[in-house]
């Protein structure tokens, strides 16, 4: 399975703090029992995948085996991360077009979230759609979740 990670730094986050944060996340996702994670050059985003705005800075591409739960615990680390990050980052996980969107949120908003999503890539097909963060889940398979304006993280 081959998963696109692409994260979006703060705003206000300079040049060379953006790219620490992106070295230390692809780091910390190497340390999983991932089979590879790889930097993906400007410019090279597959077909359908979002995150290419103004402030999108890296992309990762990690490749991992179908088995062993491996995917639940890349997910749970990258909401680990953000958690652990002062600024307002988001990671934007793609699988086969199907977006998620990992903002500070809380923690029972990224649980649901995180769940029908890990949910929708445990079996073997992968399906169209999209997940975003905004607080909500519908029926429809769209979700949303997303941290208050203050910024603060969620306990």
């Amino acid at each position: 399975m081959r998963v696109l990670l692409v994260v979006a730094t703060d705003p206000e986050a300079d040049e060379s703090e953006t790219e620490r944060l992106v070295r230390r996340l692809r780091s910390e996702v190497d340390e999983l029992d991932v089979d590879s994670v790889r930097p993906l050059p400007a410019g090279s985003m597959p077909d359908g995948a979002k995150g290419a705005d103004p402030v999108t800075v890296g992309a990762l591409m990690v490749a991992l085996s179908a088995s062993g739960g491996v995917f639940s615990t890349l997910i749970g680390a990258l909401s680990a991360w953000l958690e652990r990050q002062s600024g307002r980052h988001r990671i934007t996980v793609t699988i086969g077009g199907d977006s998620i969107e990992l903002e500070r949120a809380t923690a029972a908003e990224q649980k649901a979230l995180i769940e029908a999503y890990v949910r929708r890539h445990s079996g073997s097909a992968s399906t169209s759609g999209s997940a975003s963060a905004s607080g909500s889940a519908s029926a429809s398979g769209s979700a949303s979740a997303s941290g208050s304006a203050s910024g603060g993280p969620a306990d």
